[in-house]
């Protein structure tokens, strides 16, 4: 059973919320393809997205200091396929995890000195509030359903169909500054826990 539930999005069966928290053991790691080596040191552009917290939040003026932009390609929903192929494409499956992980470690987040987290993909606010609301999510998850952040900053993607998703990746941004970048992201369960410990190396660095 359990082997039929890790091919559930190349086979068409249905997925259990406890199926998108289990990552499979065989999936492909993603490489840097380098498409993500032009954001260091850009400025996070003018582009106003609605949250799932009723906010609008523009990008350029997020709070001084850090705040960490995770973003991902789509979180599944329990009793809904995934893309047909979703396993298979580097780096795709895994995003309910990462977004647990993330809520699990907020307050550490915080603790390193991060003033602001939020989630980022191209689902639109009601897709993102079905998945904040089921999971429990204490910081807001940013609805880009028209890529208008990946326009403007280049970000890398994938497309399955006629739909395209942002590929994973974890921006560092201080004072509207991306100041570092995680590409590619792997595994997805446990990298908040590389953003807290790069978090507290800078911190030690800075006071030195």
């Amino acid at each position: 059973m359990l082997d039929q539930r890790r091919g559930a999005a190349t086979t068409g069966l249905l997925a259990s919320a406890d199926d998108l928290l289990r990552l499979p053991t065989d999936l492909p790691e993603p490489e840097d393809d380098g498409a993500a080596g032009h954001l260091l040191g850009m400025a996070l552009p003018v582009v106003r997205l609605r949250a799932t917290d009723c906010s609008v939040v523009d990008l350029a003026g997020l709070p001084f200091g850090r705040s960490v932009l995770f973003i991902y390609p789509m979180t599944g929903q329990p009793g809904r396929p995934l893309p047909p192929g979703w396993d298979g494409v580097p780096g795709a499956r895994g995003c309910t995890s990462e977004l647990c992980g993330v809520r699990d470690e907020l307050e550490r987040l915080r603790r390193a000195g991060v003033s602001a987290v939020f989630g980022l993909s191209t689902q639109d606010r009601t897709y993102q509030a079905e998945a904040a609301s089921r999971l429990a999510l204490s910081y807001p998850l940013l609805a880009d359903p028209t890529r208008t952040v990946g326009l403007a900053l280049r970000l890398p993607t994938f497309s399955i169909g006629a739909a395209t998703f942002y590929r994973r990746l974890t921006l560092i941004v201080h004072d509207g500054v991306i100041e570092h970048v995680f590409y590619p992201v792997f595994p997805p369960d446990t990298h908040v826990a590389e953003v807290i410990a790069w978090l507290e190396r800078r911190r030690r660095a800075l006071r030195i």
